[in-house]
C-alpha cells in the first residue's frame, strides 16, 4: 500500500485507488494529481491500495479486496491483512474510492445508503446516477462510514482514467480541499428518503454543499437482487444499464439460452463477463438527488 499526502496536517479527506489491480484508472488519476501538486485548503491522503495486484495486472492476489473489509491483521490472505491496514488509514476520513467496470462507459457513484455525505458530495461529481447498495455491500469499502465509490468508466480505457481525475477533482472541491469550494459536511435538514417532490418523483436530499455552480440532477437506484448466471462458455447481455427492462423482455443469454424478465427491473453493473457467477444486479429507481 502506497500513501502520499497533499498539504500539511492530519488529513480528513482521502482518495483510494487500486483496490482492484486490473483497474488502473484510479492509480493513474492519483499520479496525475500528485504531478499537478495543487494547493489544497485541507490536507488530503492519497492511497494506492493493492500494489501487488496492480503489478501483476490481476484483480486480486488471493482474495477480492473489496469483499474483505474490515479485514484482519492476522488474516490468511494478503487482501484480508491489507483491508485491515487500509481501514486504519481511513479512520476519521471522508473517502472516495475509484473503480472501473465492464458494464458501462458512463461514470456513476455508489454508496451503501443515501446519507448526508452522499447528499452533499455526489451532486458535485459530474455523475448522473447514484447506486445505493443497502444490504448488498458485504465486505465492501463503502460500508466504512463517509465513503463513496465511483465507477469511472470501462475498465482499462483512457477515458476511465480521464474520468477518474475529473471525479477526484470534483470530490476535493466538494469536501473543501480545493479552493473556492464550500466543505460538504453538513447534513441537509427536513429531508427524508422517498419524500414527495413537485415532479412526482422522490427527491432524496436537498441543500447539498455548493462549489459555486449548480449541482447535477442525479437519479438514484437501489440494488434489489443479484442476477445469477449459470456455468457456460459464452455469455451475452442485451440491455443497457440503468434503462428499465420490461416484463418478458430478454436481458441476457448463456450459451444461447435466453433469459427474460419475470418482473420489470433496472439492470445495474450488468455485463457478460464482469462477474464469475453473476450477470449483475436488478435495481429499482427510487428517486432523484437534487440541489
Amino acid at each position: 500500500m502506497r500513501i502520499r499526502q497533499l498539504g500539511t496536517g492530519v488529513p480528513e479527506v482521502a482518495v483510494v485507488a487500486g483496490i482492484h489491480g486490473d483497474e488502473p484508472c484510479g492509480p493513474r488519476a492519483v499520479e496525475r494529481l500528485l504531478a499537478a501538486d495543487p494547493d489544497v485548503e485541507r490536507p488530503v491522503k492519497l492511497i494506492v491500495a493493492n500494489e501487488e495486484a496492480l503489478e501483476a495486472g490481476v484483480r486480486y492476489t488471493e482474495e477480492d479486496l473489496n469483499r474483505a473489509f474490515p479485514g484482519d491483521p492476522n488474516g490468511d490472505t494478503h487482501e484480508s491483512q491489507l483491508a485491515h491496514h487500509l481501514m486504519a488509514e481511513l479512520e476519521g476520513c471522508t473517502a472516495l474510492a475509484l473503480h472501473s467496470t465492464q458494464s458501462t462507459a458512463e461514470p456513476f457513484a455508489v454508496a451503501e445508503t443515501v446519507d448526508e455525505i452522499a447528499r452533499a458530495i455526489v451532486p458535485h461529481l459530474s455523475v448522473t446516477k447514484l447506486l445505493q447498495t443497502e444490504g448488498l455491500a458485504e465486505g465492501r469499502l463503502i460500508r466504512h462510514p463517509h465513503t463513496i465509490e465511483v465507477e469511472c468508466g470501462l475498465q482499462g480505457t483512457d477515458e476511465a482514467a480521464e474520468n477518474a481525475y475529473r471525479l477526484v477533482r470534483g470530490f476535493l472541491a466538494a469536501t473543501g480541499a480545493l479552493p473556492d469550494a464550500t466543505p460538504a459536511t453538513a447534513a441537509p435538514s427536513g429531508v427524508t428518503d422517498r419524500e414527495s417532490a413537485s415532479d412526482g418523483e422522490s427527491d432524496i436530499g436537498a441543500d447539498a454543499a455548493s462549489d459555486g455552480g449548480t449541482a447535477a440532477h442525479v437519479e438514484v437506484f437501489e440494488l434489489v437482487d443479484p442476477v445469477p448466471k449459470p456455468p457456460a462458455d459464452e455469455y451475452e447481455v442485451f440491455v443497457e444499464n440503468f434503462t428499465e427492462v420490461a416484463v418478458g423482455e430478454r436481458f441476457a443469454a448463456a450459451d444461447g439460452e435466453v433469459f427474460t424478465a419475470d418482473t420489470s427491473f433496472y439492470p445495474a453493473l450488468m455485463s457478460p463477463y464482469g462477474y464469475a457467477d453473476l450477470f449483475g444486479y436488478a435495481a429499482d429507481r427510487v428517486g432523484v438527488l437534487d440541489d
